[in-house]
C-alpha cells in the first residue's frame, strides 16, 4: 500500500537524496523522458554493471534499442502504464550479453511528474535464471534416467519370462518369494501369482529345508556358495540349487536358479561321477585352469586363483593366460602350438607370476578338447617351487643325468645356465629345447633367449645342424 502522507514524511527530501533512495530500492533504475530516451542511469551493483554489456552508453539512447527483440513489445506496455499515482504490472526484460544467455532485470515503471518522465525501477532475475535453467536441466536428467530404467526393467521382465531356466528372487529378510519367472511356476505345477509371497523352503520337501538354509546364511555371509541339492515339495523331483544376492532399493534379496538333473532334462545330465569329479578339480591343490583357443581363461579353480593372487575368478575371467603364466607371448605360445599339434602337453616347465609380484615356479600338463565344435585347452598347474629350489643347488658341479638338466630348460634363461656351466650344458639345453618344441627352431629360440641366428651358430658348433636343410622347422 502506500504512503499515507507523502507531502509531509518525503516533501523535505532533496533531489540527491531523492536518487539516492530510488539507485538503493533497485538494482537498476532508469529515468525516461516522455520520447522514450534514457535521460539517467543508477546501477547498484559492479557484477551488474558487467553483465550488461554497453550500459555506460545507454543515456541518450531510446530504451528498446538496448534490450532484446522480444523485449521491445514489454517496454512499450510498461511506459504506456505509468500514469500518476501509482505503479503498473511489473514485466521481465532480457538484455542481451556477449558472456552469457541473456540478462533478465523484472521493471515496474512510475510516472514521475507532470513532464512525462518515467522512473523504471529494475531488480536482477539472474540468480532466479541460473536456479530455473538447474532446475530444468535437474528435470530433464531425472526424465532421462527415468526412461533409461523403464527400458532396462522393460528388458529385464523379459528376459525374465522367457527364460527356459526357473528362477526365483527371494527377500533375504523374510525369505519368501517376492518374484519368479513362469518357468519356475511349471517346475513347481503352480501359477506364478501362487508362489509369490510363499517363504521358499515351502516349495520342497521337508529334507531340503536344512540345505537351503545353509545356503542362503553361506551366500549372505561370503557372497558365494557351493549347489545344493533339494527335492520339490509336489514332485519329489531333485534339483540343484544355486543363490546370488544382491541389493536392491536398500533391500537385501537373493537370486535363485534351479536346476534339473532328471535324465529327460533339456538341460542335460550330469553323472554322478562327473559330478563329483569337477568337484574334485575345483578343490584340488594343484591349479586347474580352462581357456579358449586364444588363450583366454573361460573357467579357473581356488589354488590357480590362490597362486595368482586373485580374489575372485572374475577377475581372471576372460583374460589370457599369459598375463600370469611364464614369459608373455612365449610359454603360453609353445603351448598352444604344441596342444593343437598333439593334443596333450606334459610336465611343461614354466612360471607363474602373482598379482602383486610374487613368482612361483610351476610345472604343467595341458590338454585339448572340443566342445560344441570349439576347441577348448585345460591346464594342470603344478607349484614345484620348493622342489626347483633343491634341484637348482648343483653348484659348480654339473648335473648328474641328462634328464635333471632338462627339467630346468624353461625354467631358467639360457644365459644364467651358461654363466654356470660348461659348453655341454649349453649343448644339452638346446637338445631338449628342441625335444619340447616338436623341433620348431623359432619356438626354440623364444625360449632359449637367444635370436634365430645366434641358434643357428650353436647348432653348427654343436653339430646339431643338418647339412642338407631338412631337419627342423622355422615356422612358428
Amino acid at each position: 500500500m502506500p504512503f499515507s502522507a507523502p507531502n509531509r514524511s518525503l516533501g523535505k527530501i532533496d533531489p540527491a537524496t531523492t536518487a539516492t533512495l530510488i539507485a538503493a530500492a533497485a538494482d537498476v533504475a532508469l529515468v525516461i523522458d516522455r520520447e522514450g530516451i534514457i535521460q539517467d542511469v543508477a546501477l547498484n551493483s559492479d557484477d551488474l554493471s558487467t553483465d550488461l554489456t554497453g550500459c555506460s552508453t545507454w543515456i541518450g539512447r531510446p530504451w528498446v534499442d538496448t534490450v532484446t527483440i522480444e523485449s521491445r513489445s514489454k517496454i512499450e506496455a510498461l511506459l504506456k502504464e505509468a500514469v500518476p499515482g501509482r505503479s503498473g504490472r511489473s514485466r521481465q526484460i532480457n538484455y542481451p550479453s556477449v558472456q552469457q544467455a541473456d540478462v533478465p532485470i523484472l521493471y515496474s515503471a512510475v510516472s514521475a511528474g507532470t513532464e512525462g518522465s518515467v522512473v523504471a525501477f529494475g531488480r536482477n532475475l539472474k540468480q532466479f535464471s541460473v536456479l530455473q535453467r538447474r532446475l530444468v536441466e535437474a528435470q530433464q536428467t531425472m526424465e532421462r534416467d527415468y526412461s533409461r530404467l523403464h527400458h532396462v526393467e522393460t528388458r529385464y521382465r523379459l528376459l525374465f519370462s522367457v527364460s527356459a531356466e526357473p528362477v526365483l528372487i527371494v527377500d533375504a529378510d523374510s525369505q519368501k518369494v517376492i518374484e519368479a519367472n513362469p518357468a519356475a511356476a511349471d517346475m513347481f505345477g503352480e501359477a506364478v501369482t501362487a508362489v509369490i509371497d510363499k517363504p521358499l523352503v515351502d516349495v520342497f520337501g521337508p529334507q531340503s529345508t536344512s540345505p537351503l538354509q545353509s545356503l542362503l546364511a553361506v551366500v549372505r555371509a561370503a557372497g558365494h556358495a557351493d549347489d545344493v541339492r533339494a527335492n520339490l515339495r509336489h514332485s519329489g523331483e531333485e534339483v540343484l540349487v544355486s543363490a546370488y544376492m544382491f541389493r536392491q532399493e536398500n533391500a537385501s534379496l537373493f537370486l535363485v536358479r534351479l536346476l534339473r538333473l532328471t535324465s529327460d532334462s533339456a538341460l542335460g545330465v550330469v553323472p554322478k561321477m562327473t559330478w563329483k569329479l569337477l568337484k574334485l578339480v575345483e578343490n584340488s591343490p594343484d591349479g586347474f585352469v580352462v581357456t579358449d583357443a586364444d588363450g583366454r581363461i573361460v573357467s579357473a579353480n581356488a589354488a590357480f586363483l590362490d597362486m595368482a593372487q586373485l580374489a575372485t575368478d572374475r577377475q581372471a575371467v576372460n583374460q589370457k593366460l599369459d598375463r600370469w603364466l611364464g614369459r608373455p607371448g612365449v610359454d603360453l605360445d609353445v603351448l598352444i602350438a604344441n596342444l593343437t599339434q598333439r593334443g596333450t602337453v606334459r610336465l611343461f616347465g614354466s612360471s607363474l607370476q602373482g598379482q602383486f609380484g610374487t613368482e612361483t615356479a610351476v610345472e604343467i600338463s595341458a590338454a585339448s578338447v572340443m566342445n560344441s565344435e570349439r576347441r577348448c585347452f585345460g591346464f594342470a598347474i603344478r607349484n614345484i617351487a620348493r622342489r626347483f629350489r633343491t634341484d637348482m643347488r648343483f653348484g659348480p658341479d654339473l648335473p648328474g643325468s641328462v634328464e635333471h638338466l632338462t627339467e630346468l630348460v624353461g625354467r631358467v634363461s639360457l644365459k644364467d645356465l651358461v654363466r654356470e656351466a660348461t659348453d655341454v650344458i649349453e649343448r644339452l639345453s638346446i637338445q631338449a629345447a628342441l625335444k619340447m618344441t616338436g623341433d620348431n627352431r623359432a619356438s626354440a629360440a623364444e625360449m632359449l633367449g637367444v635370436s634365430r641366428q645366434s641358434l643357428y651358430v650353436k647348432l653348427r658348433r654343436y653339430g646339431l645342424a643338418d647339412p642338407t636343410g631338412e631337419n627342423g622347422s622355422d615356422v612358428n
